[in-house]
């Protein structure tokens, strides 16, 4: 399975790997039998970063507008443990837009965790509506289901899964970079990637120029077509 891969000069940023669709596809569906399954897609398909999406809460879910607030992001310190951090900057705070097909994946999840909450097996009929989490509820709780996975612990078991699914040194981060970059591949304007994503569009687009050649190519393409109606 081939990838597209850039390596950094000495001194660059390593701006990571980045997979097409279709390997996208195989990467996220190969989590689908484990509990990482829901968060690999929602970092996958909304570009947030790993502890932007750690931090989620269940109200920051709006499943009738079809959005998803991101509004904080998990720190871990040595001095203070893992707590809640607001966005460096203005743009780190956002609302994005997601599909049905991801809603219905959180739902699912949030559905799943009312039934552990009450008690209630699975397949049992119930009104889950009449169940009510905390509003701080993490939408990726740990196993205690009260607070948040740890981010390194993240990052290690996505690392070992991905390398069991043929993708070797794959970062949990590198979901975002390859979100940005589909997203940019397929012709969605930078300014409105880099809102989605929190990102200042200059460096995106520093960093998207890193990642593939795809756009130059395209690029090449559209001058041919316009050469040869000049030159023809």
């Amino acid at each position: 399975m081939t990838r597209l891969e850039k390596v950094p000069a000495p001194k660059e940023p390593d701006h990571g790997m980045v997979l097409d669709q279709d390997q996208l596809r195989a990467l996220v569906q190969g989590f689908r039998d484990r509990t990482f399954f829901p968060m690999v897609a929602a970092a996958a398909f909304t570009g947030a970063r790993r502890n932007e999406i750690l931090a989620l809460r269940w109200n920051d879910l709006d499943v009738a507008s079809k959005t998803l607030r991101i509004e904080r992001a998990l720190e871990v310190t040595a001095k203070y443990g893992s707590r809640f951090k607001e966005p460096k900057t203005a743009r780190g705070k956002r609302t994005i837009a997601i599909d049905e097909d991801l809603i219905a994946l959180l739902v699912a999840g949030r559905e799943n965790h009312l039934r552990i909450v009450a008690c209630v097996p699975d397949g049992a009929k119930v009104d889950l509506s009449l169940v009510k989490l905390p509003t701080d509820a993490p939408m990726f709780p740990g196993e205690d289901f009260t607070r948040p996975r740890h981010p390194n612990a993240v990052s290690k078991e996505f690392k070992r899964k991905a390398t069991r699914l043929g993708f070797p040194g794959l970062r949990f981060h590198d979901l975002r970079g390859t979100h940005e970059t589909l997203l940019l591949d397929q012709g969605v304007p930078v300014h409105v990637v880099a809102a989605r994503c929190g990102h200042d569009p200059a460096v995106l687009l520093r960093s998207y120029a890193k990642r593939t050649k795809k756009a130059d190519v395209s690029a090449a393409a559209v001058l041919g077509s316009i050469t040869r109606s000049v030159l023809s």
